[in-house]
């Protein structure tokens, strides 16, 4: 086990419906650096993803503080995004990652909820492409890439892109908070 982000703690924000790689994958590579990973949810108790892995809430987002964290990892799935961009809550505790510099790691249908929360305004990032309009009329410039780093902010389009997201996603985490990095 590597110890690159010992210390640090990672907050993992989703709903029912999410990617399974994209909780899985992302987790076991932040874990695996050190970290202590967080699962923070609407849901009060176990949360299941689109092909059926199961994962207990640690914490539920009304009680959830971004203080508490190091960073933000938003996994896709489209029920999950679509039902975090509409809960004003989970809206709120990722917009706060923002507003203190914190890493933030999304992929696929994450994004949605980052322009709910009006973050992505002047950045660069990826997503799954058909996010491509909505990120660009909320002001980002989206590009076709397997990830993406803007200040902080790492963004990868797919499952086989998660080779690259973890390894970024690592890296953004171990560095802490980038002045770049603003809501």
């Amino acid at each position: 086990m590597s110890a690159a982000l010992n210390g640090k703690q990672v907050a993992f924000l989703l709903t029912d419906g999410y990617e399974d790689s994209e909780l899985t994958g992302p987790w076991e590579a932040v874990t695996g650096a050190g970290a202590t990973a967080r699962l923070v949810s609407p849901a009060t108790q176990d949360v299941t993803g689109k092909n059926g892995h199961v994962q207990p809430v640690d914490v539920a987002v009304a009680e959830a503080s971004s203080d508490d964290y190091h960073a933000l990892v938003l996994p896709g799935g489209v029920v999950n995004a679509d039902d975090l961009r509409v809960d004003e809550t989970s809206v709120a505790f990722a917009k706060a990652f923002f507003e203190q510099g914190k890493p933030v790691g999304v992929i696929c249908h994450g994004a949605w909820i980052l322009i709910e929360a009006d973050v992505v305004r002047g950045r660069e990032l990826t997503s799954y492409p058909s996010l491509k309009t909505d990120l660009r009329n909320a002001g980002a410039s989206w590009v076709d890439e397997e990830v993406v780093v803007d200040q902080g902010l790492v963004s990868s389009r797919t499952p086989d892109d998660l080779p690259a997201f973890n390894a970024k996603l690592v890296e953004e985490i171990g560095e802490g908070e980038h002045e770049g990095q603003h809501a």
